[in-house]
């Protein structure tokens, strides 16, 4: 058994917990049933350091590994949905509290990547190198302002503002393009 690296409570349905492991593993989890997994996910062949669920669609979750890839789940599918390699190790990911479609990663090379799936489901709408010598480790957005926040592996902490076309608000739709009314 590998060790865990981080875990995730969903939002919605509150007895799920996804978990990420040391072997690259992702196990869905329930506190109802704590002598097994519910699901395991096998997509990244290295540490998995940040998972996330979407705040806006609870069926979804993502990922961030050492194998230097970011990788976006449906809870009901075992693989991988999308892949995106950032071409160094990825230390955190995290979800934009304005769009269902916005996430943020960091990498060990000093750079931030924003992705908006909305407009561009293979390549960042930003890449911005923050720091030189350090690794970029964690990334978190302000609730309220159009800024992200990273830290390094020094103790460094740099705020960024997004630009105007990274702070478009998405809401998920169904097949038909129409939103999706959350639950929660």
């Amino acid at each position: 058994l590998a060790g865990g690296c981080c875990f995730d409570f969903n939002r919605v349905h509150e007895h799920l917990f996804i978990v990420g492991t040391e072997e690259g593993k992702i196990h869905k989890c329930s506190k109802a049933y704590s002598g097994q997994y519910l699901e395991t996910y096998v997509g990244h062949h290295m540490a998995v350091y940040t998972i996330r669920w979407n705040p806006f669609h609870a069926g979804v979750f993502i990922s961030c590994s050492a194998d230097w890839t970011v990788k976006l789940w449906s809870h009901n599918v075992a693989s991988p949905i999308m892949s995106f390699d950032l071409g160094n190790a990825v230390g955190d990911v995290t979800w934009s509290p304005y769009s269902s479609t916005v996430f943020a990663a960091v990498t060990s090379d000093g750079k931030v990547h924003i992705f908006d799936l909305a407009e561009n489901k293979h390549e960042p709408l930003c890449e911005q190198k923050v720091v030189k010598r350090a690794k970029l480790t964690h990334v978190a957005f302000n609730e309220r302002d159009p800024i992200v926040v990273v830290g390094d592996d020094r103790g460094g902490v740099n705020s960024l503002k997004l630009s105007p076309n990274l702070r478009k608000r998405h809401l998920p739709t169904d097949e038909d393009g129409n939103p999706i009314e959350l639950v929660g």
